[in-house]
């Protein structure tokens, strides 16, 4: 798991993201760039980084289930993601 920290910092920094995306937006389109740089660093989608939604996990994340690859196989496992079966042979 991780810190709570961390999770929490990721929280922080979507937020900051989607309050500032309109400004940051007219922004680019004027070309005011120095404009651009005075907004905070953490408003910056870039600064982004997807985790675990259970976990936290930063690493081994599978975008189109929201969960690290351990949790991933975890609930496949318990037949709790549908359409997803374990393969045996």
């Amino acid at each position: 798991m991780a810190k709570e920290s961390m999770k929490a910092r990721e929280v922080k920094r979507a937020r900051m993201v989607a309050k500032y995306a309109e400004k940051r937006k007219a922004l680019k389109e004027a070309g005011d760039w120095e404009g651009l740089a005075k907004l905070p660093r953490n408003s910056s989608p870039v600064r982004l980084h997807n985790r675990c939604s259970i976990t936290g996990r930063p690493k081994g994340y599978m975008r189109k289930f929201g969960v690290s690859r351990i949790q991933f196989r975890e609930m496949a496992s318990h037949g709790l993601i549908p359409g997803v079966r374990k393969a045996s042979w």
